[in-house]
Protein backbone atom coordinates (compact mmCIF):
# COMPACT_ATOMS: atom_id res chain seq x y z
CA UNK A 1 0.00 0.00 0.00
CA UNK A 2 1.30 2.99 -1.03
CA UNK A 3 1.62 6.35 1.60
CA UNK A 4 -1.22 8.22 0.23
CA UNK A 5 -3.68 5.20 -0.15
CA UNK A 6 -2.47 4.34 3.98
CA UNK A 7 -3.42 8.29 4.26
CA UNK A 8 -6.48 8.08 2.79
CA UNK A 9 -8.05 4.71 4.29
CA UNK A 10 -7.58 6.29 7.44
CA UNK A 11 -8.91 9.76 6.93
CA UNK A 12 -12.00 7.89 5.83
CA UNK A 13 -12.37 5.75 8.59
CA UNK A 14 -11.77 9.03 10.83
CA UNK A 15 -14.28 10.71 8.97
CA UNK A 16 -17.00 8.42 10.61
CA UNK A 17 -15.63 9.21 14.11
CA UNK A 18 -15.73 12.54 14.20
CA UNK A 19 -19.44 14.91 14.43
CA UNK A 20 -20.60 16.34 11.88
CA UNK A 21 -20.20 19.81 13.08
CA UNK A 22 -17.04 19.37 13.45
CA UNK A 23 -16.32 17.60 10.17
CA UNK A 24 -17.86 20.76 8.68
CA UNK A 25 -15.72 23.10 10.10
CA UNK A 26 -12.70 20.81 9.19
CA UNK A 27 -13.94 20.63 5.58
CA UNK A 28 -14.53 24.23 5.31
CA UNK A 29 -11.32 25.50 6.42
CA UNK A 30 -9.68 23.04 4.47
CA UNK A 31 -11.21 24.56 1.61
CA UNK A 32 -10.77 28.61 2.08
CA UNK A 33 -6.71 27.14 2.87
CA UNK A 34 -7.07 25.58 -0.44
CA UNK A 35 -9.01 28.73 -1.85
CA UNK A 36 -6.32 31.24 -1.27
CA UNK A 37 -3.82 29.93 -3.02
CA UNK A 38 -1.09 29.33 -0.57
CA UNK A 39 0.33 26.01 -1.95
CA UNK A 40 0.87 27.95 -5.63
CA UNK A 41 2.96 31.05 -3.67
CA UNK A 42 5.09 28.35 -1.73
CA UNK A 43 9.03 27.92 -3.13
CA UNK A 44 9.12 25.19 -5.63
CA UNK A 45 11.86 23.27 -7.80
CA UNK A 46 14.31 25.77 -9.24
CA UNK A 47 14.09 28.13 -6.16
CA UNK A 48 16.95 28.43 -3.92
CA UNK A 49 16.24 27.06 -0.10
CA UNK A 50 16.18 29.46 2.78
CA UNK A 51 19.23 29.05 5.25
CA UNK A 52 18.35 27.78 8.80
CA UNK A 53 19.91 26.82 12.09
CA UNK A 54 17.18 24.99 14.27
CA UNK A 55 17.74 23.04 17.30
CA UNK A 56 16.92 19.37 17.27
CA UNK A 57 14.99 17.24 19.60
CA UNK A 58 17.82 16.34 21.47
CA UNK A 59 18.91 20.06 22.06
CA UNK A 60 21.93 20.28 19.04
CA UNK A 61 22.19 22.84 17.04
CA UNK A 62 21.44 21.55 12.84
CA UNK A 63 22.72 24.38 10.04
CA UNK A 64 21.41 23.14 6.78
CA UNK A 65 24.93 24.39 5.28
CA UNK A 66 26.41 22.00 7.45
CA UNK A 67 23.54 19.35 5.69
CA UNK A 68 24.51 20.68 2.45
CA UNK A 69 28.32 20.27 2.62
CA UNK A 70 27.90 16.42 3.52
CA UNK A 71 25.38 15.92 0.40
CA UNK A 72 21.88 16.43 -0.84
CA UNK A 73 19.12 17.13 1.34
CA UNK A 74 15.16 16.16 1.83
CA UNK A 75 13.56 18.56 4.10
CA UNK A 76 10.03 17.63 4.92
CA UNK A 77 7.91 20.07 6.72
CA UNK A 78 4.79 18.37 9.28
CA UNK A 79 2.45 20.39 11.38
CA UNK A 80 3.10 18.25 14.98
CA UNK A 81 2.78 15.10 16.86
CA UNK A 82 -0.54 15.54 17.54
CA UNK A 83 -1.52 15.01 13.87
CA UNK A 84 -2.13 11.54 13.09
CA UNK A 85 -1.63 12.16 9.47
CA UNK A 86 2.20 13.63 10.23
CA UNK A 87 2.81 10.58 12.14
CA UNK A 88 2.13 8.00 9.37
CA UNK A 89 3.95 10.23 7.00
CA UNK A 90 7.34 9.96 9.34
CA UNK A 91 6.99 6.46 9.83
CA UNK A 92 6.70 5.82 6.49
CA UNK A 93 9.94 8.06 5.82
CA UNK A 94 11.99 6.04 8.33
CA UNK A 95 10.92 2.60 6.34
CA UNK A 96 12.37 4.22 3.53
CA UNK A 97 15.33 6.21 5.09
CA UNK A 98 18.12 3.33 4.84
CA UNK A 99 17.24 3.84 0.88
CA UNK A 100 17.45 8.10 1.37
CA UNK A 101 21.15 7.63 3.24
CA UNK A 102 22.23 4.91 0.47
CA UNK A 103 21.82 7.88 -2.21
CA UNK A 104 24.19 10.32 0.29
CA UNK A 105 20.95 12.38 1.23
CA UNK A 106 19.90 13.67 4.54
CA UNK A 107 16.80 13.50 6.02
CA UNK A 108 15.35 16.18 8.30
CA UNK A 109 11.60 17.05 9.52
CA UNK A 110 10.84 20.60 10.74
CA UNK A 111 7.73 20.81 12.90
CA UNK A 112 6.32 24.06 14.84
CA UNK A 113 6.35 22.31 17.79
CA UNK A 114 8.66 22.11 20.99
CA UNK A 115 12.25 20.25 21.25
CA UNK A 116 10.21 18.24 24.20
CA UNK A 117 7.67 16.87 21.83
CA UNK A 118 10.11 16.17 19.02
CA UNK A 119 11.62 13.90 21.15
CA UNK A 120 8.54 11.97 22.30
CA UNK A 121 8.09 11.82 18.66
CA UNK A 122 11.08 10.15 17.68
CA UNK A 123 11.68 8.14 20.73
CA UNK A 124 7.61 6.81 20.06
CA UNK A 125 8.36 5.90 16.20
CA UNK A 126 12.05 4.89 16.63
CA UNK A 127 12.64 8.11 14.24
CA UNK A 128 16.58 7.53 13.11
CA UNK A 129 16.70 11.17 10.71
CA UNK A 130 17.00 14.55 12.59
CA UNK A 131 13.59 16.29 14.23
CA UNK A 132 13.64 20.00 13.79
CA UNK A 133 11.94 23.04 15.99
CA UNK A 134 11.12 26.00 14.30
CA UNK A 135 9.10 27.87 17.25
CA UNK A 136 7.21 30.35 15.46
CA UNK A 137 7.22 28.78 12.29
CA UNK A 138 10.21 31.45 10.83
CA UNK A 139 11.73 28.79 8.70
CA UNK A 140 8.33 27.71 7.46
CA UNK A 141 7.59 31.50 6.59
CA UNK A 142 10.70 31.63 4.63
CA UNK A 143 9.18 28.68 2.58
CA UNK A 144 5.88 29.97 2.25
CA UNK A 145 4.32 27.41 3.92
CA UNK A 146 3.18 28.81 7.24
CA UNK A 147 -0.66 29.89 7.67
CA UNK A 148 -2.73 30.53 10.33
CA UNK A 149 -5.64 28.28 11.65
CA UNK A 150 -8.90 30.29 11.59
CA UNK A 151 -10.87 30.87 14.21
CA UNK A 152 -13.58 28.38 14.68
CA UNK A 153 -11.04 25.75 13.65
CA UNK A 154 -8.32 26.47 16.27
CA UNK A 155 -11.77 26.52 18.32
CA UNK A 156 -12.21 22.75 17.06
CA UNK A 157 -8.29 21.67 18.02
CA UNK A 158 -8.83 23.04 21.61
CA UNK A 159 -11.58 21.14 22.28
CA UNK A 160 -10.18 18.32 20.89
CA UNK A 161 -7.17 18.30 23.26
CA UNK A 162 -4.22 18.79 21.06
CA UNK A 163 -2.56 22.16 23.19
CA UNK A 164 -1.37 23.67 20.48
CA UNK A 165 -0.49 26.88 22.98
CA UNK A 166 2.00 24.28 25.05
CA UNK A 167 3.23 22.00 22.07
CA UNK A 168 4.18 25.20 20.04
CA UNK A 169 5.95 27.21 22.64
CA UNK A 170 3.41 29.29 22.28
CA UNK A 171 2.19 30.05 18.66
CA UNK A 172 -1.21 27.97 18.46
CA UNK A 173 -2.24 29.37 15.67
CA UNK A 174 0.34 29.25 12.98
CA UNK A 175 1.17 25.76 10.85
CA UNK A 176 3.10 24.23 8.23
CA UNK A 177 2.19 23.35 5.21
CA UNK A 178 3.05 19.48 4.91
CA UNK A 179 5.74 20.01 2.24
CA UNK A 180 8.67 18.15 1.25
CA UNK A 181 11.93 19.45 -0.75
CA UNK A 182 14.76 17.71 -2.33
CA UNK A 183 17.45 19.97 -2.19
CA UNK A 184 20.84 19.91 -4.28
CA UNK A 185 24.38 20.55 -2.92
CA UNK A 186 24.00 23.98 -4.27
CA UNK A 187 21.23 24.73 -1.93
CA UNK A 188 18.77 24.43 -4.78
CA UNK A 189 15.15 22.84 -4.48
CA UNK A 190 14.99 20.02 -7.34
CA UNK A 191 11.93 18.24 -6.77
CA UNK A 192 8.88 19.71 -4.36
CA UNK A 193 5.83 18.86 -3.11
CA UNK A 194 3.32 20.81 -1.33
CA UNK A 195 -0.35 20.25 -0.71
CA UNK A 196 -2.95 22.71 1.60
CA UNK A 197 -4.30 18.88 2.33
CA UNK A 198 -2.92 17.64 5.39
CA UNK A 199 -4.35 14.23 4.05
CA UNK A 200 -2.10 13.88 1.17
CA UNK A 201 1.71 13.95 1.73
CA UNK A 202 4.73 13.04 -0.59
CA UNK A 203 5.47 9.81 -1.60
CA UNK A 204 8.68 8.37 -0.62
CA UNK A 205 9.40 6.39 -3.69
CA UNK A 206 8.94 9.83 -5.31
CA UNK A 207 11.34 11.17 -3.08
CA UNK A 208 13.73 8.28 -4.04
CA UNK A 209 13.43 8.97 -7.66
CA UNK A 210 13.78 12.32 -7.72
CA UNK A 211 17.26 11.87 -5.07
CA UNK A 212 18.22 9.17 -8.32
CA UNK A 213 17.75 12.35 -11.10
CA UNK A 214 20.79 14.64 -9.16
CA UNK A 215 23.90 15.16 -10.77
Amino acid sequence: MTLNAELRAFYEARQQQIPAEIRDIMQRAGQELADSGRAEHALTVGDRAPRFTLPTATGRHLALDDLLAEGPVVLTFYRGAWCPYCNIALRALQQHHDAITARGAHLVAVSPQIADESLTLTEKHGLAFDVLSDLGSDTAQQYGLAFDLPDDLAAVYDKLGFDLQRVNGGHPRTLPLPATYVIDRDGTIRWAFVNTDYTARAEPVDIITALDTLD
